[in-house]
């Protein structure tokens, strides 16, 4: 019945039909959400699951032909996702904790990365390209549902501090170890395997760092006192031509806007325009894990005779699951005895590290687009599987990780009233009124330029209808 709707408005390609998915995808996205915030479950699992439900294995809302044909939409939102990721590698909040930061964070990614490969490699024999891939997938976390349940919990201290530290660094390494892993895989299926063909996309994607970086700085150069709207515009430009360059060079654009991010943040502690693209970004990273859920093959997760070496893909996806969150939890107990932190990091920081989801399903569609066929669709399955059963478990396994270590509670809000000392008044005085000043300063210049024209054009006409009164005044 659906086909036959489609067909009358001139078939699955036409402009009409394009549109009409996009806005189905869009409302049924936001209608799971008002199913999923009952039962407290992050957006991305919404997504997922409306993707699902409107695609080709339930309700068949969405054509095949318009979903393939949409595959640069998963470049723009790991584009808006990446950047943001940047905004959290600030430098100050990596000094805090220097060196100990990047071993814990090795320890924990790599580990992961490890156990994976070793399961799927050694013990299950499912070949070279998928097991490096997937293997490099499970160091990648969610830095969302840690953040969103860190603010509402407001817990702070050592271990709060480490832990953003870490998954600030998490999908760095998690981005490196891929782009290896892509190269390695590659290089395989092509039946030769010589360190050119893994050097030269190391490389690239060096060069799309340093692309990154030099957009960067001229984001910050372009900023300037631009209005709202200007900012915006400038700076999705600036994604967009990133997604191009990356596009072109075949490389994932993800290091640059990463970079970009990272660099813009450090240069000129903006958070405002952070706000800004977190804005406009919804509906993209909307339609991206909508259409993740649209591609996700239920039926090889599900089908009994669907496997790789005679091992039922159910089974690979139950494994990976388990065997990531030991990965993670034992290379963070390590990382943190090896660089000596406290027992109450050491013990539950493992337990923060367990959701993953925007990246990691990104770098799923990029490896599954790479190797195509069975493989590619079985990769993004397992993948896109475990991501929803991650992000049920993840946000609660992250809240007891910070109750247990004392980052939140009565203990924390009592040694903070002990040890706080107390501030001098007019210390405190000063940072109220530079607030405020700062405060007003972003509300000037978040004006656009036609309030600002209508404001001098009324000021400029004050003027002149004084120096009228005056002159009127005089002749009297």
């Amino acid at each position: 019945m659906v086909e036959k709707f489609y067909e009358s408005l001139g078939g699955v390609t036409s402009v009409s039909v394009i549109i009409i998915s996009i806005a189905i995808m869009l409302f049924s996205g936001f209608l799971m959400t008002r199913v999923t915030k009952l039962l407290k479950l992050p957006n991305v699992t919404a997504y997922i699951l409306a993707g699902i439900i409107i695609g080709p294995y339930c309700l068949k809302l969405i054509p095949k032909e318009v979903a393939s044909g949409m595959d640069f939409i998963s470049d723009i939102a790991l584009a808006f996702i990446a950047f943001s990721v940047g905004e959290f590698f600030r430098f100050s909040t990596l000094k805090k904790n220097g060196t100990k930061v990047i071993v814990i964070t090795l320890f924990e990614a790599l580990i992961a990365s490890v156990f994976v490969f070793v399961l799927t490699y050694f013990i299950l024999g499912l070949g070279l390209p998928f097991s490096i891939i997937l293997a490099a997938l499970a160091s990648a976390t969610a830095p969302a549902s840690t953040m969103m349940t860190i603010r509402q919990t407001k817990a702070r201290g050592d271990f709060v501090d480490t832990l953003l530290s870490v998954v600030a660094l998490d999908d760095v390494v998690s981005l490196l170890a891929f782009s290896v892993a892509i190269s390695i895989a590659m290089a395989s299926l092509g039946g030769k395997f010589s360190a050119g063909d893994v050097l030269l996309p190391i490389a690239e994607n060096l060069l799309m760092i340093v692309i990154g970086i030099a957009f960067g700085f001229l984001l910050k150069f372009l900023m300037g006192k631009r209005s709202t709207d200007n900012r915006l515009i400038v700076s999705v430009a600036l994604l967009f031509a990133t997604c191009g360059i990356g596009a072109a060079l075949g490389v994932s654009p993800l290091l640059a806007c990463m970079a970009m991010g990272t660099v813009y943040i450090n240069a000129t502690n903006d958070e405002r325009l952070f706000k800004q693209l977190n804005y406009f970004s919804p509906p993209i990273l909307l339609l991206f894990f909508v259409l993740s859920g649209v591609n996700f093959r239920l039926d090889v997760l599900v089908d009994t005779s669907s496997a790789i070496n005679g091992i039922p893909i159910l089974v690979i996806g139950i494994l990976y699951f388990i065997v990531r969150i030991l990965g993670k939890y034992s290379g963070a107990f390590l990382g943190c005895l090896t660089v000596k932190k406290p027992k109450k990091v050491r013990n539950y920081l493992g337990l923060a590290l367990i959701p993953q989801a925007g990246v990691a399903i990104g770098l799923a569609a990029l490896g599954a687009r790479m190797l195509g066929g069975e493989t590619g669709a079985v990769l993004q399955t397992i993948i896109l599987s475990s991501s929803i059963l991650y992000e049920l478990i993840g946000p609660a396994s992250a809240k007891l990780a910070l109750y247990l270590s004392g980052s939140y509670g009565k203990e924390i809000e009592e040694e903070a009233v002990i040890q706080q000392p107390v501030e001098d008044d007019l210390e405190i005085l000063k940072e109220r009124l530079s607030a405020i000043e700062q405060k007003i300063a972003d509300t000037e210049y978040a004006r656009s330029e036609d309030e600002l024209a209508y404001i001098e054009a009324s000021e400029e006409s004050d003027e002149t209808l004084d120096y009228i009164r005056k002159k009127f005044k005089n002749r009297r």
